[in-house]
């Protein structure tokens, strides 16, 4: 039987749901590659990028919702975004 050192293991910090808003894309850029370009800085590659992002608006705003750990909130508002919605959808 294992002995127990009596330390907690560590928290870990859960991915929720954020609505992040965003300049409107300059140009003709597409919003989701913008978005998606914004998402890889702050979470350091595309793929978690991908596996994060939900949904991009485009139309009455701009901006996209994405499942993010508090770090990574804190790391994306760092970046261009305007401004993160820390409620949970």
């Amino acid at each position: 039987m294992a002995e127990s050192t009596g330390a907690a293991p560590a928290p870990t910090s859960e991915a929720k749901v954020h609505i992040v808003y965003t300049e409107k894309p300059t140009g003709d850029q597409d919003p989701k590659a913008f978005h998606l370009r914004t998402l890889s800085s702050a979470l350091g590659s595309e793929e978690a990028a991908n596996d994060a992002l939900i949904y991009t608006y485009k139309e009455a705003a701009t901006g996209f919702s994405a499942k993010l750990t508090p770090e990574q909130v804190a790391e994306i508002s760092n970046s261009i975004v305007t401004t993160v919605d820390s409620n949970q959808v």
